[in-house]
C-alpha cells in the first residue's frame, strides 16, 4: 500500500511539471557557453556559478555564445523619513546590464533589475551595515539566476 501511494505521488508530481528550483534545461546552444566580465567582478563570479550549476560548460572560445557583463550597479532611493526628518527607510536597485552574442551574429543589449526595501537606523550603524551587504549578496544571487533564466529563454526563441 506504501509502495503504490508514493507511486502514485511521485506520478502527480511528475505530471504536474514540478522541477526543483534551479534545474533549468539548457538549449543546445547553450552547453558551452562563454561569459566576459570585469575583471574583478562579484557579479561575474556569481554568474559564472549559476550557469554552471545549470549545467553549462564555461569556454574561452569566442565561436559559442556569449553573455558579456559590461556593468552591474546598486543604487539608493528614498523610501520614507522619521518624523526628525532622518531617513527611515531605503530601496535598494540591484541592475545588471549586459550583451547576449549568439552564434548567428544576433547582439541584444539586456537588463535586469532586483530590489529590496532595506530600514535604516542609525544607532545601529555597524548591524545595518552589515545587514546591507547580506542584503547585497543575496540581490547578486538572485540577479544571477534571473540572468539565466533571461538568457535560456532569448537563446530559446
Amino acid at each position: 500500500m506504501r509502495t503504490l501511494l508514493l507511486g502514485l505521488f511521485s506520478l502527480l508530481l511528475v505530471a504536474c511539471g514540478f522541477q526543483l528550483q534551479g534545474n533549468y534545461k539548457l538549449p543546445a546552444d547553450l552547453q558551452q557557453l562563454r561569459i566576459d566580465a570585469p575583471q574583478f567582478s562579484e557579479f561575474a563570479a556569481t554568474a559564472r556559478e549559476r550557469f554552471r550549476l545549470a549545467g553549462a560548460e564555461l569556454v574561452h572560445d569566442s565561436s559559442v555564445t556569449t553573455v558579456e557583463i559590461v556593468s552591474d550597479s546598486l543604487t539608493r532611493r528614498t523610501l520614507s523619513l522619521s518624523a526628525s526628518g532622518q531617513v527611515a527607510e531605503y530601496e535598494l536597485i540591484y541592475t545588471v546590464n549586459y550583451l547576449l552574442r549568439q552564434q548567428q551574429g544576433q547582439n541584444q543589449a539586456l537588463q535586469v533589475e532586483v530590489f529590496r526595501d532595506y530600514q535604516d537606523d542609525p544607532n545601529f550603524a555597524l548591524a545595518k551595515t552589515r545587514e546591507r551587504e547580506v542584503l547585497v549578496a543575496e540581490m547578486r544571487e538572485q540577479a544571477a539566476q534571473q540572468l539565466v533564466r533571461q538568457v535560456i529563454a532569448k537563446v530559446s526563441e
